[in-house]
């Protein structure tokens, strides 16, 4: 069956490491970070539960696209009805490069990007950050019309406070 195979593996181990394992794709092989001390029965059963991680986060990005957009669509209708398909995006994607930013739009293309590390966060969170980015569609900068778009959604600042939270602990700072 293709698709099923498993991918090339590397396992690197480190003295430095103590009890964190990680893993990420580098090009068609998974690279696999774990402790040094471990026995090759636990790095057996890590790799095995780090390729399912993998494959589960990957799954996720590549099915929930069309559902992200499909979300973007129920929010205008929502909280930006008289801005129509003025406020449609052209695409809403999930992305795994933005570190810096819970989400981003370019309103000259009209597409939408969404930080995966908000995926597993609760729905108003995610609501909150397309939301965010919806408006961008409508008004480019932070001014206060942009704001008013925004606070309309009801838990505008339950979730920018969950966010700020969230970027306090991981020692991110927030960006608009």
């Amino acid at each position: 069956m293709a698709g099923t195979r498993k991918p090339v593996v590397e396992v690197r181990r480190s003295q430095r490491r103590r009890r964190t394992v990680s893993a990420y794709r580098d090009g068609e092989r998974v690279v696999v970070l774990i402790p040094d001390q471990f026995s090759r029965a636990e790095e057996s059963e890590w790799v095995d539960r780090m390729l399912a991680r993998l494959a589960a986060r990957e799954g996720r990005l590549a099915r929930s696209d069309a559902e992200l957009l499909a979300r973007a669509i129920r929010l205008i209708n929502l909280y930006l009805p008289e801005h129509g398909a003025a406020s449609a995006p052209a695409s809403v994607a999930w992305v795994t490069n933005q570190n810096g930013r819970w989400g981003s739009c370019t309103p000259a293309d009209r597409t939408i990007r969404i930080s995966h590390r908000i995926q597993d966060m609760p729905d108003w969170v995610i609501d909150y950050v397309l939301l965010h980015e919806l408006a961008h569609l409508i008004v480019p900068s932070h001014n206060a019309h942009f704001w008013a778009l925004v606070g309309r959604y009801p838990k505008t600042e339950r979730a920018r406070g969950y966010l700020e939270g969230v970027a306090a602990t991981a020692g991110v700072p927030l960006t608009d």
